[in-house]
């Protein structure tokens, strides 16, 4: 299929993979349908994260289907550099004046990515986002987590977290740029779509089964982005130590003069072997919190200053280039 497109392309859609062959098989003949129904030029783009499977099969097969208004991208990165990167992977190949993100899994409803797309199109905002109603397979365990997580991060200041939101969304091409901008290589996208700022909505949706296979996303991984989160985004964890600090010093300040007072006007000698060791293993234990936090920190840094790159991609594919 050598089908050349002039015209601009007005809406790419972002597809991230990992392993995800099958679900992308079953997706892309969906997506063709309601894109050739847009009429519009528009472009879907796989961002292969290292996948063991047959995707580049799947993007060889559907290139013969693609419509005339639709192009195939398939960016394959050298090895998993993780969901942040083959993110930012998509946004980088992506000229759309939209830009959309789904999940390769076919949990997003193309029936919702219509539903953004309108309001988008048709209201005065620059971002549109998907925020997930309920999640009843989640436990209550898991949920408290991730409320505690979500209340931490707010900055009412400087930016608002809207929780439950994913990276199910639609941009301007102005929200997209502005995102490439930055130059960190510690990517907390869902901080970052609030902290470029731009008229943010958001629309309830509910997430639909998985097409095929089980999510690699456990709470390992969940803990780990979310460690990310707080050390590439927020200095807060720094301020509590700084405030937990002063609090113990106060308080060993106000212990001492205790114990001096006692001494004095009441005449009793305090036994020193089991304060002196409690003492010393909550000061000891604190201190190696205090420098885990700033260690974790000092990762970032290193990470940061090393300059290498967020990802490498190793090839690229176009359906309107294949023979």
């Amino acid at each position: 299929m050598n089908i050349e497109i002039d015209e601009v392309i007005q809406l790419s859609i972002i597809l991230p993979a990992y392993n995800d062959a099958k679900n992308v098989d079953v997706i892309l003949p969906k997506l063709y349908s309601f894109l050739e129904s847009r009429a519009d030029c528009s472009e879907v783009i796989l961002v292969d994260d290292g996948s063991k499977d047959n995707l580049y099969d799947v993007f060889a097969k559907q290139s013969q289907l693609t419509p005339k208004n639709v192009t195939l991208n398939l960016v394959q990165l050298s090895r998993n550099f993780g969901k942040e990167a083959a993110l930012s992977a998509g946004l980088e190949e992506a000229s759309g004046q939209l830009v959309a993100m789904m999940d390769s899994d076919g949990q997003h409803p193309i029936s919702v990515l219509d539903e953004m797309l309108n309001v988008i199109e048709h209201s005065p905002v620059d971002m549109v986002a998907a925020v997930q109603e309920t999640r009843a397979y989640e436990s209550i365990f898991l949920k408290l987590y991730k409320n505690i997580f979500y209340r931490f991060m707010q900055d009412s200041q400087r930016y608002q977290l809207e929780p439950h939101a994913g990276d199910f969304r639609v941009m301007k091409r102005k929200v997209v740029d502005a995102l490439l901008n930055l130059p960190e290589r510690q990517r907390f996208m869902k901080g970052l779509y609030s902290w470029v700022g731009f008229k943010a909505l958001y629309v309830p949706f509910q997430a639909e089964q998985r097409i095929e296979g089980k999510s690699s996303f456990n709470f390992s991984h969940l803990f780990e982005l979310a460690l990310i989160a707080i050390t590439s985004f927020s200095v807060k964890p720094l301020r509590w130590i700084s405030r937990m600090g002063f609090l113990v010093s106060i308080m060993a300040i106000l212990y001492g003069l205790f114990i001096i007072a006692d001494t004095i006007f009441f005449g009793r000698d305090l036994e020193g072997w089991p304060t002196l060791a409690v003492g010393i293993m909550f000061s000891a234990g604190l201190q190696l919190i205090c420098l885990g936090v700033i260690g974790e920190y000092i990762g970032r840094i290193y990470d940061e200053v090393k300059q290498r790159p967020l990802y490498i991609v190793d090839k690229k594919w176009d359906s309107k280039k294949q023979d």
